[in-house]
């Protein structure tokens, strides 16, 4: 910290380095509750390239835990191959760039599958994530279109 109480700019690049590290390894722990729990009570999770029938957006730390809970058994992420972390001009936005390589548990074909989340990170919660990845592949993945809508949109989640 700095003589006037400010936190410098590397300082801040390395705390959302941090964060992204962190978030990625609750992903590989399975731990869902506890990715959601990076979340703002309000926070938003919203999906920019969203297929037909899937949700654009999840609003508040409980609705992203809903949506979230059943992830582990639909895909069971093993690694991550590949991370970029980018700063912006914001401190408080940065750009994380990844790829996740694992198992679809259904079908037990593999599973990788890049994307690019937009982060805007205050007090040390999520408040937006724009998560921008491709409903196609992930479809493909999957095994087709209606595979991915019922994993995804709502299914059967109970």
């Amino acid at each position: 910290m700095r003589r006037d109480g400010t936190v410098s700019s590397a300082r801040k690049e390395a705390a959302m380095r941090d964060f992204v590290d962190h978030a990625l390894e609750l992903l590989l722990k399975h731990d869902m509750a506890g990715f959601a729990r990076l979340w703002a009570e309000d926070g938003v999770l919203e999906f920019p390239f969203a297929a037909p029938g899937y949700p654009a957006r999840v609003e508040g730390r409980e609705a992203i835990r809903e949506y979230l809970r059943d992830y582990p058994n639909l895909l069971d992420i093993r690694e991550v191959t590949a991370k970029t972390v980018h700063e912006t001009t914001d401190p408080a936005v940065v750009v994380a760039e990844f790829t996740v390589a694992g198992v679809v548990v259904a079908t037990q074909r593999p599973y990788e599958l890049s994307y690019i989340a937009v982060i805007t990170v205050e007090n040390g919660e999520i408040r937006r994530y724009r998560d921008y990845w491709s409903p196609q592949a992930a479809a493909e993945l999957l095994g087709g279109t209606d595979a991915l809508t019922e994993a995804f949109a709502g299914g059967d989640r109970g």
